[in-house]
């Protein structure tokens, strides 16, 4: 039974990717307003029902690490090691993700970038995970706080630390767009990250902690 579950498991999987791969391709020689959600079944050789099961919202098949990158500065706080501080952590897992070009801080390459900036639903869907990212955030952070801090002060805290991720996020699509290679972005990042850092430490009331570069 559990080999079943496994191999059923890893079948829903491999239909998922096939149809979110489909669905990119689409959308960067198409553009996202332009593709329709029966263009993408036919191209995953789906039923159209099944590509809607899989997505319930046309953006998610573009945005598909939508629920990573919302609870991903929440986590980063929920995973802290012994001693570091909320914001250090944050600070921490962003040096990483930058080192690894990963997409949740924004590393997609041109033509999905392009794609994204082309599209107004894409546009504003973006901006929503960003809030719900932020939200996500406040709700770790609340949970970390003293007892003693004002009720306000996680809420003040995730919009400070969000505004930041915010701004690193569409400097590495500035970047991408203007033709830079994620080395060339990492590398531009790099001081720009720790110098953000340095005003969200002294807005913030807290030292960050070394990052090993």
């Amino acid at each position: 039974m559990t080999v079943e579950l496994g191999l059923r498991e890893s079948k829903k999987q491999e239909t998922r990717q096939l149809i979110s791969d489909s669905a990119t391709r689409l959308f960067i020689e198409q553009g996202f307003e332009r593709t329709t959600i029966t263009e993408i079944a036919a191209a995953a050789r789906v039923a159209k029902k099944t590509v809607t099961n899989y997505f319930p919202r046309k953006e998610d098949l573009a945005l598909d690490h939508h629920e990573t990158f919302t609870r991903g500065l929440a986590q980063a706080v929920a995973d802290r090691e012994h001693g570091e501080t909320p914001f250090a952590a944050v600070a921490r897992t962003f040096r990483s993700s930058l080192r690894e070009h990963s997409p949740v801080v924004g590393f997609t390459g041109p033509a999905f970038a392009r794609m994204v900036a082309d599209s107004p639903t894409l546009t504003a869907r973006l901006r929503e995970l960003h809030d719900q990212r932020e939200e996500a955030l406040a709700a770790a952070l609340a949970a970390a706080a003293a007892d003693t801090a004002p009720a306000i002060a996680p809420l003040a805290a995730a919009a400070l630390i969000a505004a930041a991720d915010r701004l690193l996020f569409r400097r590495i699509q500035e970047l991408t767009l203007a033709g830079c290679d994620d080395d060339e972005i990492e590398a531009t990042l790099t001081p720009e990250a720790d110098h953000v850092r340095g005003l969200l430490a002294a807005a913030l009331g807290d030292r960050p902690a070394a990052v090993d570069s």
